[in-house]
């Protein structure tokens, strides 16, 4: 889904760090202490309504980037999108796929034909949902005129690759409206986190006829897109907040609770704490400076979750084409430092890409199991690699500049990084740069940068949600990566689909190659969420991947009493 910021301040305060971790298997942490609703088509309306005003005031740590389906880059938006529309399936609170605008669906024998069945259901402006707009979406967003940076996920749907290089045209796409309430998907492959996968917002239909009028003014505003989720954008003041509200067409808005969710934009912790303790948001994240003052309070809350802060490198670059001042970087940072003091939120050192406690094999075993970490070399190693790069690039000095978030927190691992650097590797002088969201992913989509502050958090739980990202042809890698053992273990991968062992094995060397062998990737951390949120607020579901935040199931009960 898209490109994963890292935890800078945007993102822990934008929806108050959407994200959470699964332990031996796909687990929520909520809001409260209150059980999750029960999944299922639709959830369980109360028997007796809540009197009190339904309204959750949030912080948001940035504006929205964008509401276009296809332009989705980055959590926030993903987290904006999930609320205020809908695709076939969504997640659930257990985090499992439940039917959304599909009702039902069928599977064949060998696992590479879907048909969904989809029920009677309507946008914000009363237009019926059918099975056409999918196949609308799902092929606008291959088209050369239109392509989505995430058409990577439609890649295991048949002809999509062909499509991809131009061999074949959109129109060839495995997607076909049998009739409006009828629409079956060829897959290239087996895929067993199919399912997963379609609740990413890439997969939401469009309404052709709408999206046409609207021209290059589509999703630009609030009245300029349509509805299918539990919400609407009702209003969106750039640069200072926005807010939904209740989606009265909605197929399941009989089970919808909140009336109106506020989002303000604040962009430092300190804010965003003051305005908690003034009772004018009812969730805040937590920076490091913060955390043990709260850490006592019955609304404090810490957790990790399978986002891997990483940094990208820039290849073209003559000096970070040399594998041992990758290799150089990567060990001369002390992540546990980083961790346990810089952020001290339940972030763990990451020496790895795949997060632990995330994805199970076959036999059940956690991913990382066979290789655990990689690359934990320390000072004196990174001080080898240095030495023996500077020779084969026959220079006594280098400097290399560091493309990094506005954040607060992202700014202090900026400087973190840079002091450890400079006093590890002698002759390395690093210069910061900081840049506002969209203006940072503009230039490392270039490749303007030569070290990148990045990172991802899995769109469904499986290893290839982060590994696909390093493919030579992946419009993510944002890193001029190019190997072909890595390209080749994971085509070997993909065809071995049924063959599920021999599958996790191909997986686990090609991250090997990926992390160990060619430094191509530097992981820094796997996240830890602390945060602050109000009693009264129930049922705000945090997903470990994918869609990140669901407010469908959120309910305010007992503020009345406080």
């Amino acid at each position: 889904m898209k490109k994963r910021g890292s935890l800078s301040i945007s993102l822990l305060l934008a929806f108050s760090l959407v994200f959470t971790a699964c332990s031996g298997g796909a687990k929520t942490a909520t809001s409260s202490n209150e059980p999750s609703p029960t999944p299922g088509a639709a959830t369980t309306a109360p028997k007796e309504p809540s009197t009190e005003p339904q309204i959750l005031n949030l912080s948001a740590g940035q504006d929205i980037v964008t509401l276009n389906t296809l332009g989705n880059v980055d959590n926030p938006a993903t987290v904006v999108q999930n609320n205020l529309l809908e695709g076939l399936y969504r997640l659930d609170p257990k985090n499992l796929p439940t039917p959304g605008i599909a009702k039902s669906h069928d599977v064949s024998a060998d696992g590479k034909t879907y048909t969904f069945h989809l029920r009677d259901a309507k946008y914000s402006n009363g237009d019926s949902i059918v099975a056409g707009d999918f196949e609308y979406a799902w092929k606008k967003a291959l088209d050369p005129a239109a392509t989505s940076p995430n058409y990577i996920f439609l890649l295991d749907v048949k002809n999509a690759v062909d499509i991809k290089d131009k061999k074949k045209a959109p129109s060839e796409l495995g997607i076909k409206a049998i009739d409006d309430k009828t629409l079956q998907v060829e897959l290239a492959n087996a895929t067993p986190y199919f399912l997963s996968l379609i609740t990413h917002p890439l997969f939401y239909p469009m309404n052709k006829k709408f999206v046409e009028a609207q021209g290059t003014a589509y999703a630009q505003e609030a009245n300029t897109m349509i509805y299918s989720g539990p919400f609407v954008l009702d209003s969106w003041k750039h640069d200072d907040g926005y807010v939904f509200k209740k989606n009265p067409n909605y197929w399941d808005a009989a089970n919808v609770k909140l009336e109106q969710i506020n989002f303000k934009i604040v962009k430092d912790n300190q804010t965003a704490i003051n305005l908690y303790e003034a009772g004018q948001i009812d969730i805040s994240g937590l920076t490091s400076e913060f955390t043990e003052q709260y850490k006592t309070s019955k609304e404090y809350q810490t957790y990790s979750d399978p986002t891997i802060t990483f940094l990208k490198v820039n290849q073209k670059n003559k000096y970070l084409n040399n594998v041992n001042i990758r290799k150089a970087l990567r060990s001369s940072v002390n992540k546990e430092e980083l961790t346990g003091i810089i952020l001290n939120n339940g972030s763990t050192p990451a020496n790895y890409l795949v997060a632990k406690d995330f994805s199970f094999g076959p036999d059940g075993k956690d991913f990382r199991d066979k290789y655990g970490d990689f690359q934990k070399e320390g000072v004196a190693e990174a001080k080898k690699y240095w030495e023996q790069g500077l020779k084969e690039l026959g220079e006594s000095a280098i400097k290399l500049e560091f493309l990094n978030y506005e954040g607060e927190v992202s700014k202090t691992i900026g400087q973190y990084l840079k002091n450890q650097w400079e006093k590890n590797l002698p002759g390395l002088t690093i210069t910061i740069n900081v840049q506002p969201q969209k203006q940072k992913l503009a230039l490392e989509k270039k490749l303007q940068y030569d070290i990148n502050n990045s990172g991802w958090g899995p769109d469904y739980q499986d290893p290839t949600t982060y590994l696909d990202i390093f493919l030579s042809d992946n419009s993510y890698n944002a890193s001029d990566y190019k190997s072909a053992k890595y390209d080749d273990l994971m085509k070997k991968a993909k065809e071995n689909s049924t063959n599920l062992p021999e599958r996790w094995k191909l997986l686990q060397d090609a991250e090997k190659v990926l992390i160990e062998e060619d430094a191509a990737v530097l992981p820094l951390y796997q996240s830890g969420v602390a945060k602050l949120t109000k009693s009264y607020v129930k049922n705000v579901i945090n997903h470990p991947f994918g869609v990140y935040t669901s407010y469908k199931w959120a309910s305010i009960e007992g503020k009345k009493a406080k």
